[in-house]
């Protein structure tokens, strides 16, 4: 601890130096915050144990040393390592929801996520109608997590072609409880699942281009490669996705696919096809979904 670092006494002082820090060292903010003041809170308040909620109580607490270079310690791997702030905590929150994440699973951050809080009304009527389901490109598994939530009558069957996503998936799935009613299953897309379907089917897949992959900020490169680029125009996936998904869905079934800022590529690839888009907190341009009678032979 430098000897201007032992004038911070507060929680107060020590998120005001954050904030400097992490803008000083120029880091991108894009997985669960997207500021330093929002990041800086939130490594404080988690490091320290305290509420991730009630930041105002204990502004003005004094810390202990220990309490001091344990805050110094996240902040300097923070901007030195430029790791993402879940994998410092081991933890991504989508909504009121937390879930274990590490370097072998993406960070979790999906509109779906969004979308599964209002039971994918007005498409969905009745939830316990939904009694089967499949979160294709599972990752840590929190699509599939809270699609078993909001769908309490739903097997859900969760899908990554990575071994060590689907470790990170069985922790989350059993912190959950929900080990009976969901199944991790190591697959390329589709090609472990012959014979079965399902009312809904969800997926986040990779879909960054081979360009904006070259251009990611550090932060980024600490993620699995596999679960961010899907070739030139970031489509490869979803194009497979499009291909196949209708032979696994009943005949009422829905297809929601989220696509990132792809909208206009995936339009144009697809001039034929009636995508819905649907309305999240960012607009209407990054997931579609689609019935199973829309969708290609």
């Amino acid at each position: 601890m430098t000897a201007a670092q032992t004038d911070l006494y507060t929680v107060r002082d020590f998120i005001r130096y954050a904030v400097s820090r992490f803008g000083a060292a120029g880091l991108f903010f894009g997985h669960g915050s997207d500021n330093a003041w929002d990041e800086a809170v939130y490594l404080t308040l988690h490091t320290l144990h305290l509420p991730l909620d009630r930041l105002e109580p204990f502004l003005d607490a004094r810390l202990l040393a220990h309490e001091r270079e344990a805050l110094l310690d996240i902040y300097d791997r923070r901007c030195q390592e430029r790791l993402p702030a879940a994998y410092l905590t081991r933890e991504a929150w989508l909504g009121e929801h937390r879930f274990y994440v590490d370097e072998r699973v993406i960070v979790p951050r999906s509109f779906i996520a969004e979308l599964l809080e209002d039971r994918l009304a007005p498409w969905i009527d009745d939830p316990d109608e939904v009694v089967s389901a499949l979160d294709l490109c599972t990752g840590s598994g929190c699509l599939a997590i809270l699609a078993a939530l909001v769908f309490p009558e739903a097997e859900v069957d969760a899908v990554d072609l990575s071994p060590d996503a689907l470790a990170v998936a069985e922790c989350n799935v059993a912190d959950y409880h929900l080990g009976d009613r969901i199944q991790l299953i190591r697959s390329d897309a589709f090609a472990q699942l012959q014979g079965r379907r399902y009312d809904l089917i969800l997926s986040n897949p990779p879909y960054v281009d081979a360009e904006s992959v070259a251009a990611l900020p550090p932060e980024y490169r600490h993620e699995p490669e596999m679960a961010l680029g899907s070739g030139a125009d970031g489509l490869d996936f979803t194009r497979v996705i499009l291909r196949e998904a209708k032979q696994y869905l009943n005949p009422e079934g829905l297809l929601v696919v989220e696509i990132g800022h792809n909208r206009a590529v995936l339009e144009e690839a697809f001039p034929d096809l009636p995508f819905i888009w649907l309305e999240t907190a960012a607009g209407g341009n990054y997931v579609f979904l689609l019935p199973a009678a829309d969708l290609p032979e």
